[in-house]
């Protein structure tokens, strides 16, 4: 605790001296006070105030309550009019068009929705499409011709972003109404929390339930990303939350827009997470990267001449911190699109072009050493066929399949080499025999 309390006496001297050196600032005038360019810290002159809120206000019409109303798990009373099951926040992204984007796990299993304005209004809204491998939905509002009067909140690219920037999350946590809370952008590019498509933003604005699916946005009240969820050891906010980057955000609501779904690619590459163990073993100074640990024959990544056992360090122009950072660059660009990839092979830098190809989730890729199917990749193991990845947004994940699982047998036909996982590569329902631990689980694969 005396080192806590140290770094406290530290922070708050830095802070006093901060607010020292705007003093005569202030002091000299107006002129001088008003926030600005030339002002290290916003100031309101005439209330003698340090504020964010000029910047902030504009936005804050625009941040909505919705609710997904569905049936009710308890007692039925005889009514069949749909309940609350779930709800959260949004942030209008089109005001002509009263479009409002919020978390997939908010609307999900609703079958009526309603968005609440901040102004007191109601709305009823029509889902536009959802998409599970990156937590978001879009809705419209529906007014019968009439005239919304909607505030539009504005958009910054989140790929400016740098770690210490502040951010502020707004939403309706916990039953209350419209609520603000402050941070910094404590990290970026953040993956591996679970089975989605993630390059997340982090930050310690406080998050709690209710907040998702509203604004992140920075100092100047602009989206900078989606509130998607929280790390907390006890149910509450422990100052880890995560945002999906407006970069991805962008992309995602023009998909749903446009086609109502989501059009990913693929390269035919499979990636897995560079770690210490595997970076010693390739005799390699970094721990972050993508490593390639196969290659489906006559696919785009065979032609960009990636090969097994290479570690892909950049992609799109970002660096890769693991195999999360190479699934969010090809989950955001359409088929027929390229991105350009740095990876090491030996220890030298190597670069090339991967294709985007459509996707055939149906089908069965068998490389080498690993096949991949519905999203999932296997590899022959002494125990058996293991999974050894799943894509986020896939069928497999959808499926609850995880990495790790052996896969005894499809459609009740036992499965011993990569080449037996034939009958995933044909569309329909499949039954999986899993064996997790110590008990075998069937599987319904989509």
């Amino acid at each position: 605790m005396t080192g806590e309390h140290s770094m406290r006496r530290t922070f708050l001297r830095a802070s006093v001296l901060a607010l020292a050196a705007a003093v005569p600032l202030l002091a000299a005038g107006p002129a001088l006070a008003q926030a600005g360019p030339s002002s290290p810290i916003p100031y309101d002159a005439e209330r003698g105030v340090f504020t964010f809120a000029s910047g902030l206000e504009r936005a804050l019409p625009a941040v909505v309550q919705v609710t997904a109303l569905g049936r009710s798990s308890g007692p039925s009373s005889g009514d069949n009019d749909p309940r609350p099951i779930s709800g959260g926040s949004g942030a209008i992204l089109d005001a002509a068009e009263g479009v409002v984007v919020t978390n997939n796990h908010v609307v999900e299993g609703g079958r009526k929705f309603t968005v609440d304005l901040s102004d007191g209004r109601i709305f009823d809204a029509v889902l536009v499409g959802a998409d599970k491998a990156t937590d978001l939905a879009v809705l419209r509002l529906e007014a019968n011709g009439a005239d919304l009067r909607l505030s539009q909140i504005e958009v910054a690219s989140s790929d400016t972003l740098r770690t210490g920037d502040l951010a502020f999350a707004v939403g309706y946590p916990l039953g209350l109404d419209q609520t603000l809370t402050m941070g910094v952008i404590s990290g970026l590019g953040r993956s591996g929390l679970g089975d989605r498509i993630e390059d997340y933003i982090q930050t310690d604005a406080a998050v709690n339930s209710g907040n998702s699916g509203g604004p992140l946005l920075d100092s100047r009240g602009r989206l900078i990303g989606v509130n998607t969820s929280i790390l907390s050891g006890g149910g509450g906010n422990d100052g880890i939350a995560f945002a999906v980057p407006s970069r991805i955000m962008m992309h995602v609501v023009g998909e749903l827009r446009a086609h109502g779904e989501v059009r990913r690619g693929q390269t035919g590459a499979i990636f897995g997470s560079l770690n210490a163990e595997r970076a010693r073993d390739f005799g390699l100074g970094i721990v972050r990267g993508a490593v390639v640990e196969d290659v489906a024959p006559g696919s785009s990544a065979e032609s960009a001449g990636l090969q097994r056992g290479d570690v892909v360090t950049r992609i799109a122009g970002r660096p890769v911190s693991n195999a999360g950072t190479v699934a969010a660059a090809i989950g955001v660009a359409e088929p027929g699109a390229t991105v350009e990839a740095v990876y090491l092979r030996e220890g030298r830098e190597e670069r090339t072009t991967l294709r985007i190809e459509p996707r055939r989730e149906a089908g069965l890729a068998v490389g080498a050493e690993a096949a991949m199917a519905r999203g999932a990749v296997f590899r022959g193991t002494g125990e058996g066929l293991q999974a050894i990845a799943v894509e986020g947004g896939s069928s497999a994940a959808g499926a609850g399949l995880l990495a790790g699982d052996i896969v005894e047998a499809v459609d009740g036909t036992p499965v011993s080499t990569l080449a037996d996982l034939e009958g995933l590569s044909r569309a329909g329902e499949r039954r999986l025999a899993v064996r997790r631990g110590g008990e075998t689980l069937e599987l319904v694969l989509p």
